[in-house]
């Protein structure tokens, strides 16, 4: 039997885990977009197969039940972590086939599906870890390192197989290694997160909470509604479900867009529109510059929104987060030296993670006071991914229909939507809205407070 461990500080496992988090993702994501442009694929079929695989972390509200009645969160997350590193792995050998395309995208489907069940047990385990007073604070934290994630993986990896590349290995040989690389230092980190990560005593499966409760026998008279079937419609019940699901799908729409066909954008010839810039230096661009300012971004943003609240600190960060923009259509115009690019992604990469801590605090918020909380938290991060799916499906075929420039300029129109629904939905953790009803109140598990983890 597992007993809790002594008091153990967030920092010494949140930064690493919610790195982890961000490790497959941006690996599936973003990495991808510029391997496959390397290995001469089209921005149309770029935009729709790397968007396409992002699949699972839609659907991963259909099994987040699964993970909330069976099994330990903690166990869930280094399972998943260790699948992730022997999926690094095999990419790294099918990248070297003739058959490439089918083969890593039908890794990449699978690390996807693997790195969706980690973020729906690493979320809710996250909720159990933390008293609520430190959970806004550290989404600031949560947010960085998953940024940094992007760093390691947009930065580091793709540099590392530039340089493999310019030294006269074949592109494909380059990213070989990178990818060996990257599953090695992942696997480190995976028995770094076993020994780091307490163990908690509410960390117990949903059903297991429920029949251990005293005092809540069951009334035979009433049918049992299936659990699976109760979280989720749970989640799509609550009072202006309308406004708050088209906000998670808008808020960032434009912004996966731009992400989306960044990469291109900087390796593609000046000549139809791009950069033309080599694979070290768009890793540098990418991956490297701003580290700083993305730091500081996430961790003003978490605390602020922990001193003022979101609803005060919203508007100012949407807006933040959006305007960056714009500098992308003044780029496409100019077509600047790398010198105004790495200028340009250290604004963009402190705006992002300035802003993304309000939506990721607001959905959060959404689900906290539900004995379903790690449900409802991957049905709303699932509807950001599908958000984030469709805008990535969309870039690809809008860029080649009407070039960078114009690209750019429909990326800042796509956000003024998600602006217009911050009118319409709730912007703070509302009791009287949000509050669980008194047979969630007597079934939720109370989170451990941090002092006796």
């Amino acid at each position: 039997m597992n007993k809790p461990t002594k008091t153990r500080s967030p920092w010494l496992f949140v930064p690493s885990l919610y790195f982890q988090q961000g490790v497959p993702v941006i690996i599936v994501q973003q990495v991808s977009v510029i391997l496959y442009k390397k290995l001469g694929i089209p921005n149309d079929q770029i935009g729709l197969w790397t968007s396409l695989i992002i699949w699972p972390w839609i659907l991963k509200m259909f099994w987040g039940p699964l993970v909330d009645l069976n099994g330990r969160k903690r166990d869930w997350v280094l399972v998943m972590q260790a699948f992730v590193t022997l999926a690094l792995a095999a990419c790294a050998f099918a990248v070297t086939t003739e058959s490439f395309l089918p083969i890593t995208l039908g890794i990449f489907l699978l690390t996807a599906f693997i790195s969706a069940t980690h973020d729906i047990a690493l979320d809710g385990y996250y909720m159990l870890a933390l008293p609520k007073d430190k959970q806004a604070f550290f989404m600031g934290i949560r947010s960085t390192f998953f940024r940094l994630a992007m760093i390691f993986g947009n930065g580091a990896l793709v540099i590392l197989a530039g340089w493999w590349e310019k030294q006269g290995v074949p592109i494909a040989q380059s990213w070989r290694g990178a990818f060996l690389v990257g599953a090695a230092i992942y696997g480190i980190l995976v028995i770094y997160a076993w020994m780091a990560m307490p163990r908690i005593a509410a960390d117990q499966p949903s059903r297991r909470m429920r029949d251990a409760t005293p005092g809540t026998p069951r009334d035979p008279e009433v049918p049992e509604t299936p659990e699976f079937i109760e979280a989720i419609k749970s989640f799509f019940s609550q009072r202006k479900i309308i406004p708050i699901l088209g906000f998670i799908l808008f808020y960032r729409f434009g912004e996966s867009m731009l992400t989306k066909m960044a990469g291109p954008f900087l390796l593609d010839s000046r000549e139809i529109g791009g950069l033309g810039f080599e694979t070290q230096q768009v890793g540098m661009i990418l991956g490297n510059v701003g580290i700083f300012f993305l730091v500081c971004g996430g961790l003003i943003g978490g605390i602020l929104i922990s001193k003022y609240g979101l609803r005060k600190c919203v508007w100012p960060m949407v807006i933040t987060m959006n305007l960056p923009n714009l500098f992308y259509v003044w780029a496409a115009y100019a077509q600047p030296s790398a010198t105004a690019l790495y200028f340009i992604t250290a604004v963009e990469q402190f705006s992002y993670g300035f802003g993304m801590a309000s939506y990721m605090v607001f959905a959060m918020y959404t689900c906290q006071n539900s004995k379903y909380s790690t449900s409802h938290y991957a049905i709303a991060t699932a509807l950001m991914a599908l958000g984030a799916m469709l805008a990535g499906i969309t870039s690809g075929y809008l860029q080649q229909a009407v070039g960078y420039f114009w690209f750019f300029v429909a990326v800042c129109l796509s956000t003024i939507p998600g602006m217009i629904l911050l009118k319409f939905v709730p912007l703070e953790a509302d009791p009287e809205t949000s509050a669980p009803s008194r047979k969630e109140e007597i079934c939720e598990p109370t989170p451990v407070p941090a002092g006796n983890h």
